[in-house]
C-alpha cells in the first residue's frame, strides 16, 4: 500500500470546551476528495485544523515524515488553504499577500503570474483588497492557493461566488496540478462536475468524525 499523502492522528477539536472534530486515524494516498457534510458540521474547522491554521490537540502528518507539531514550518509550506469567504486587511493590495506567499512558499512565479493573467487577477492585484468585490476576493484566494509546491490544497466553497469562465480555470488549474501529483480536499454544497474531475473518494462529516467513502 502506498504511502499516504496526509494522515491524521488522534486529531481533536473543541471550542469552548464542546467538542466539534474527534478524528481516531485517517490515511488518505494521493488524490481529489470531496469533503461532505450538513451546515455546522465542521468542514471548515476540519479544513482550518488540516491547514494547521488552528491550534488542536493531535498530530498531522504529510507525505509520511512531515509532522504538524516537529515541523510546522515545512508543514505549512506544504499545504495551502483557499477560505470560502477571504478576508485580508484592507489596507494591503493583492500584490503585497501574493509577493508574501511567494517569499514564504517559493514557487515558480512566472507560472503563477500566468495564472493570475487567466483568472484575470492582474487586472486589480494592485489595488487595496478593500475595493474588492467577492468575487476579486475569491480569485485571488484561489490564486494564492496554487502558490509555492504544496503537497495538498483545501478549497473551501470554491464554485460560490466565480464567475463561468473562472470555474472552467479551476477544473483545469486542479486537473494539471492532481497530474503532477498534488492532492485535493475540497468542501462543496454544489456537486462537482464528474465531467471537470474525477474524484478518488468522498470524505463525510458527521458526529465530529470523518469517514473515507
Amino acid at each position: 500500500m502506498s504511502q499516504p499523502v496526509i494522515a491524521l492522528y488522534s486529531v481533536r477539536k473543541s471550542y469552548q470546551d464542546v467538542p466539534v472534530l474527534d478524528i481516531p486515524h485517517l490515511e488518505l494516498p494521493t488524490g481529489i476528495y470531496w469533503l461532505q457534510g450538513e451546515n455546522g458540521a465542521g468542514k471548515t474547522t476540519c479544513m482550518k485544523v488540516t491547514a494547521g491554521l488552528i491550534p488542536f490537540k493531535g498530530e498531522i502528518r504529510l507525505q509520511g515524515t512531515v509532522s504538524s507539531q516537529e515541523h510546522p514550518v515545512q508543514f505549512r509550506r506544504l499545504i495551502n488553504y483557499a477560505e470560502a469567504e477571504p478576508f485580508y486587511p484592507a489596507f494591503l493590495t493583492g500584490r503585497d499577500l501574493l509577493e508574501l506567499y511567494l517569499n514564504t512558499k517559493g514557487g515558480d512565479r512566472h507560472l503563477i503570474g500566468e495564472i493570475a493573467e487567466r483568472m484575470g487577477v492582474h487586472i486589480f492585484v494592485n489595488n487595496p483588497v478593500s475595493t474588492y468585490s467577492s468575487g476579486m476576493l475569491k480569485k485571488l484566494s484561489l490564486l494564492l492557493a496554487f502558490t509555492g509546491n504544496p503537497a495538498v490544497i483545501l478549497l473551501d466553497e470554491p464554485l460560490i461566488t466565480i464567475d463561468t469562465r473562472t470555474l472552467a480555470i479551476l477544473y483545469d488549474l486542479v486537473r494539471t496540478w492532481h497530474a503532477k501529483g498534488v492532492s485535493f480536499l475540497i468542501t462543496s454544497h454544489q456537486p462537482l462536475d464528474p465531467e471537470e474531475i474525477t474524484l478518488t473518494g468522498t470524505l463525510r462529516v458527521a458526529d465530529k468524525n470523518i469517514t473515507l467513502n
